[in-house]
Parts: C-alpha cells; sequence; structure tokens
C-alpha cells in the first residue's frame, strides 16, 4: 500500500473495529492483485470505508465531485478516491471506472447508484453490467449489514452498531460477455441490466452471521 493509503486504511480499521464492531468475512475471496470489481449495497457513509477495511489490497473508490474541497480535495487522492459527477452517473464516470480496471486495479462500485432511503436493497442499475461486460473484470460481490442503522442518510451523527461486510465468491460472466460481442442493441442493453440483477441477487443471498 502507498503511506497514505496505508495511514487512511490503518485509522478506519481502528474505527471500524472499535466503534462499529466491524466483523469481516471471507475477505480472501477478494483477489490478491490485477483487476476486479467489488460490487456491495449502500446504506451509509461509511461503506466504502468498511468494506476497505476488511480487504489487505488497496482499492479504489468513487467519490462525488463535489466533496473534493479543501482539506478533502488534498485527502481523497491520496486514498484513491475518485471524482465524478453527482452519484458517479454519466459516461466519464463509467469510463473512468473502465481506465481503472485497465490498468489492473480493484474498483469498489455500488450497483444501485445511491444510498438506500430505507435499508432495503434496492434493484441495481444498467451501468455496472456496461462496466462488467466491457471490462472483461470479475465481480466480488459484497454484502454490508448494519451500517443503515450505523449510519445512514438521515443521520448527522454516526451511531456505534454493529457492521458485518461478508465478501461473496467470484462472479464471472464470460457467456453473457461472449454474447455481447454479436448482440443487437436492445439486446446488448437487457444484456447489461441481466448482469446487474445477478449481481444484485448474488449480494442479496450472503447472509449476516450471529
Amino acid at each position: 500500500m502507498k503511506p497514505w493509503y496505508w495511514l487512511g486504511w490503518s485509522l478506519t480499521r481502528v474505527v471500524a473495529h472499535g466503534y462499529f464492531g466491524l466483523k469481516t468475512y471471507h475477505p480472501e475471496r477478494v483477489p490478491a492483485r490485477g483487476a476486479c470489481i467489488l460490487a456491495a449495497n449502500h446504506a451509509s457513509y461509511f461503506d466504502p470505508f468498511g468494506l476497505g477495511a476488511g480487504v489487505r489490497r488497496e482499492l479504489y473508490f468513487l467519490a462525488r465531485s463535489t466533496a473534493f474541497r479543501f482539506p478533502l480535495s488534498w485527502i481523497l487522492p491520496r486514498v484513491n478516491a475518485v471524482p465524478v459527477d453527482r452519484e458517479g452517473g454519466g459516461m466519464k464516470g463509467m469510463m473512468t471506472v473502465l481506465d481503472l480496471l485497465e490498468k489492473g486495479h480493484a474498483v469498489t462500485l455500488f450497483p444501485e447508484g445511491t444510498r438506500s432511503y430505507d435499508g432495503q436493497l434496492q434493484r441495481a442499475r444498467p451501468g455496472i453490467g456496461l462496466i462488467v461486460i466491457k471490462s472483461g473484470s470479475p465481480v466480488v460481490p459484497v454484502r454490508i449489514m448494519g451500517s443503515y442503522e450505523a449510519w445512514n442518510r438521515h443521520m448527522t451523527v454516526p451511531r456505534p452498531r454493529r457492521l458485518q461486510v461478508v465478501y461473496g465468491e467470484l462472479m464471472n460472466f464470460n457467456a453473457l460477455r461472449a454474447e455481447a460481442a454479436a448482440a443487437s442493441k436492445d439486446r446488448l442493453k437487457a444484456i447489461y441490466q441481466e448482469v446487474a440483477d445477478q449481481i444484485m441477487e448474488a449480494i442479496a443471498k450472503l447472509e449476516a452471521r450471529p
């Protein structure tokens, strides 16, 4: 890890374990090297940090460009946060992710596109399907539990609630990727949504531990 990333990662682990009682399961399922996508549900401000705290490799995150104001404009790039437009949408955000994956990095994405309003899983947007098909990268589904109760969009101050992060089995979409190479425009859109739906289904199947 780069020094600044290691420092941020270490501090995050202290907060995650000390304040939120973070428990992680099967982080070894995340490839140690090479391009991959960590696809997680999203209910809290803390989700990217809690997810990253359990993985011993550098991850890249997308952050709204409006967050890059001093002093965060100096700090965020050093912990691998990449500015994109609101909620990471748009072609520019997708091209940024594809470039990171082409360079062999691990990127965290939230298929739902935005934080849940009620803590329930939402339907995935097709954008992640496009990225998976175009990049050829494998996907690790990740379920984050307890983060809505700890620090959701309606809260100003985080509460000390137990967090659990479960990393799922690696997913590849070789068959759909092969089909996409010769698919019509309409079928291609359907493939993107199908990939996104399969990822969310895999996330939903990951269960909390007692």
